[in-house]
């Protein structure tokens, strides 16, 4: 299996902030194990100089939340660096206050209950940045955001690789060590770079909301193992989105890798 990136597909992936990890050893090990019979004649996308693996941010946010439009500035200011994916999930449960969040979904707020537990907190709270599934960053100051990317960044150790198949239909995982509890492969599709709502109602009523990276839907695509794996991408997705694929471990929530691919 061999191919490249053309020009255009190398820029456009730098355009949406994301990363396609390099990955010939994960190419090898599906081909040995004969996972999904990949044909030869079909290319997988890679490129020609390694990368660190990026660290993951996500941004539990909502339009109605007083003070959320200064966490959204903030990680709109991380999202351009080099090994930084960032996602802003909207959530539902201050509509309350008289303003309906058009990004917000319930799912968005199960996955930050989720971190809820995992991270061993009292309770969910807006706004809230999780760094890697492992952390969250209180109060989402400058420094304490890039000191906190920073340090993920050196964290991780032979994370499996991910490589997506230049038809846009399939991503692989590659082999490595398998967390207890296990391991699954999450689809996170967004709309890159940034949007601006006018909220008319709420604490935030008569202003600006600037987003970055706003989540659209979350869907697991399957377990992982440890082994080499071929996983099917989401079919519905539109072609101005990308689409971030994350290896989570399933007990505490950890993010051991994450790619993305970029709008069709």
């Amino acid at each position: 299996m061999s191919g490249a990136f053309s020009p255009a597909v190398i820029n456009l992936a730098a355009m949406t902030r994301g990363w396609i990890i390099p990955a010939a050893a994960l190419a090898a090990a599906l081909l040995a194990a004969g996972a999904g019979a990949q044909p030869a004649t079909r290319r997988v996308v890679h490129r020609d100089a390694p990368r660190p693996e990026p660290v993951v941010v996500e941004l539990f946010t909502a339009q109605g939340c007083a003070g959320c439009p200064e966490a959204n500035a903030r990680v709109e200011a991380v999202a351009d660096e080099p090994g930084v994916i960032a996602l802003t999930y909207a959530v539902d449960y201050w509509d309350y206050l008289g303003w309906q969040d058009t990004f917000a979904r319930p799912e968005f707020a199960q996955r930050q209950r989720a971190y809820r537990r995992s991270l061993r907190l009292r309770a969910v709270s807006t706004p809230q940045v999780v760094i890697d599934g492992r952390r969250q960053v209180v109060g989402v100051g400058g420094a304490a955001l890039q000191s906190a990317i920073d340090e993920e960044a050196a964290r991780r150790i032979f994370p499996p690789e991910i490589e997506f198949r230049d038809t846009g239909d399939q991503v692989g995982v590659g082999s490595g060590p398998a967390p207890d509890g296990g391991a699954e492969v999450v689809a996170v599709t967004y709309t890159p770079g940034p949007q601006t709502v006018e909220i008319e109602g709420g604490d935030n009523r008569g202003r600006s909301v600037r987003h970055t990276n706003v989540v659209r839907s979350v869907r697991t695509l399957g377990d992982w193992t440890g082994q080499p794996r071929l996983y099917a991408l989401p079919a519905t997705r539109e072609p101005h989105q990308a689409v971030a694929i994350l290896v989570q471990r399933k007990v505490d929530r950890r993010i051991l890798n994450g790619a993305v691919l970029p709008p069709r």
